[in-house]
């Protein structure tokens, strides 16, 4: 890396949000060494950092690559920590291991868009799950210690941010190799002097369970956003078994009554993936009775992609047609609940606080649950106040503010 001192320097991120904060702190690294953020056209060297979770971003990455390939080029992220072999057919690049940037960039805060930072708490999983490549690229379980991660969301609500994110390939693992856990992180931050509210990240069903009672508990906290990302991923338990996911359906459905019973505004979300190997029209239909059942208001739906390495790619993939019809069904389906959950804030007052900027004369906000509630009004990054929920944009509201600066 210390080949780019000095010089200026274009950057491309892809992927999680993770990685996205991993690109945060390698532009603070390139600031010490005294480079400037450029252009892709005047920039003195070019910087990717790479996803590979799917086929396509994987087509996408080498795309790119091949684009600068003439130039100085580095690479980082996951796809050189398991595809070396497809990166070098196409250019080659200096290669940054994310480690590096860990290592070098010191604080695992940093900033985003907006009143918006973010912290990785973690790096890799515990579980095994039979399809995914991130899991090769990223190893076991790393947890940050917890007194790295309290510094970090004191300082980034010194430099003025109102939304910390926490992120990690697992957030709920965070601690199990410390012998500590989540819940227990959560009551150290929530108690830091300071006007901020927690988003937390992704959390895998198998995690959350052994945690479950006490995080139900931690997220009482007026400072922890009522949002959950649980990736339930199939609906089927033959299919959650053949994903080795290390739970059943009725294990998400015990986690979403669980918190909905305490909070019953709490914004849930999923990923789900269509079309595993074997996949079968009932364990297709079981998938979208779990989606029903547990309401979740926003979903990431990803039709199965083979990822070299991994056990799921000696399975016969089934043909992309049915792939992409059960995408569509499962996505016709998840815009249905996610309407009937923005229809039930029409007319409602909620809290809000200002977070990002999307176009002048708009301010984009966040209530307690996460809803996403667009005022048009320029308002000041963490600006609270509140607001009446008038039209629903299915993956927005729009709301009117009640009161003035």
């Amino acid at each position: 890396m210390d080949g780019l001192k000095g010089k200026s320097v274009y950057i491309e991120s892809y992927g999680c949000t993770y990685n996205h904060a991993d690109t945060r702190r390698l532009e603070a690294i390139l600031m010490d060494l005294g480079c400037r953020l450029a252009g892709p056209d005047e920039a003195d060297a070019v910087i990717i950092n790479t996803c590979t979770v799917i086929e396509a971003t994987e087509r996408e990455m080498l795309r790119r690559l091949k684009a600068f390939a003439d130039r100085d080029l580095y690479v980082t992220g996951c796809m050189p920590l398991v595809q070396m072999d497809l990166i070098s057919p196409v250019c080659t690049p200096h290669i940054i291991h994310p480690d590096e940037i860990h290592e070098r960039a010191g604080s695992v805060g940093s900033r985003g868009s907006g009143a918006i930072g973010v912290v990785q708490v973690a790096s890799g999983c515990v579980g095994r799950c039979s399809y995914c490549i991130t899991r090769l690229a990223r190893g076991s379980l790393r947890s940050v210690p917890a007194g790295d991660i309290l510094d970090a969301v004191r300082r980034l609500v010194a430099s003025g941010a109102f939304e910390i994110q926490l992120t990690g390939q697992d957030l709920a693992a965070w601690g199990l190799d410390r012998g500590e856990t989540l819940p227990d992180l959560l009551r150290e931050i929530t108690d830091i002097p300071g006007e901020f509210a927690i988003r937390l990240g992704m959390m895998n069903p198998a995690s959350v369970l052994r945690i479950l009672g006490p995080l139900i508990d931690a997220c009482a906290s007026t400072r922890i956003f009522q949002f959950l990302h649980i990736p339930a991923q199939s609906g089927a338990d033959t299919v959650l078994d053949r994903m080795k996911r290390g739970y059943h359906a009725a294990d998400v459905i015990e986690i979403v009554d669980s918190f909905r019973e305490r909070y019953p505004d709490m914004m849930i979300s999923s990923d789900f993936i269509t079309g595993f190997p074997g996949e079968t029209d009932e364990e297709f239909e079981q998938t979208l009775t779990l989606l029903r059942r547990a309401g979740f208001v926003k979903v990431n739906i990803t039709r199965y992609s083979r990822r070299p390495g991994t056990p799921a790619a000696t399975l016969k993939d089934l043909p992309e047609r049915i792939r992409k019809d059960r995408s569509r069904r499962l996505l016709a389906e998840t815009n249905r609940i996610y309407d009937a959950y923005s229809d039930r804030w029409i007319g409602r007052e909620t809290a809000i606080v200002a977070t990002e900027k999307n176009r002048p004369g708009t301010t984009v906000c966040r209530s307690p649950s996460y809803l996403n509630v667009i005022i048009r009004e320029d308002l000041p990054f963490g600006f609270s106040g509140r607001a009446v929920i008038t039209e629903n944009r299915r993956h927005y509201v729009i709301g009117e503010l009640l009161q003035d600066i």
